[in-house]
């Protein structure tokens, strides 16, 4: 399982010229989920998100995390993030988790979040979404369990 994350000033997701998920402050948490993956890679990787250290504290250095920053989670599921990009020109996606094992996944990360308290907005799974973001930084991690 894979986030992308990015810290944001704000980020929006919009679906149909629809905004469907927003936030302020906080984490745009692009989510790929792979073959073999489950809920305690799921769990191992939602809090290494939100106890992630990438908030500037009063001295300007990265030590707080997305709650104690006051900030929110924008979480979209994005299966590219699983892709092989190591030979051609073309990506293979041979080891990205079934489109049913990905949304089941999926739904489950942003209610593990929202259970530990976090605000979190999401996109729409399998959609054409246009994502905006203003990347504050820039800071972007890539985080794998």
């Amino acid at each position: 399982m894979i986030a992308l994350i990015q810290r944001v000033s704000r980020a929006s997701v919009t679906v149909e010229h629809q905004v469907i998920g927003a936030i302020g402050t906080g984490l745009l948490v692009l989510l790929g989920v792979e073959q073999g993956d489950d809920s305690e890679k799921l769990r191992k990787l939602a809090d290494k998100v939100m106890k992630y250290r990438v908030f500037s504290d009063e001295a300007g250095k990265m030590n707080l995390n997305v709650s104690q920053a006051g900030g929110s989670l924008l979480v979209v599921s994005q299966f590219t993030l699983a892709a092989d990009t190591s030979r051609g020109l073309r990506p293979s996606f041979s080891g990205a988790g079934t489109p049913a094992l990905a949304e089941s996944l999926y739904l489950e990360f942003v209610g593990y979040c929202r259970a530990q308290g976090m605000q979190v907005e999401t996109g729409q799974f399998a959609a054409d979404m246009k994502v905006e973001l203003l990347n504050d930084g820039p800071v972007t991690f890539h985080l794998q369990v």
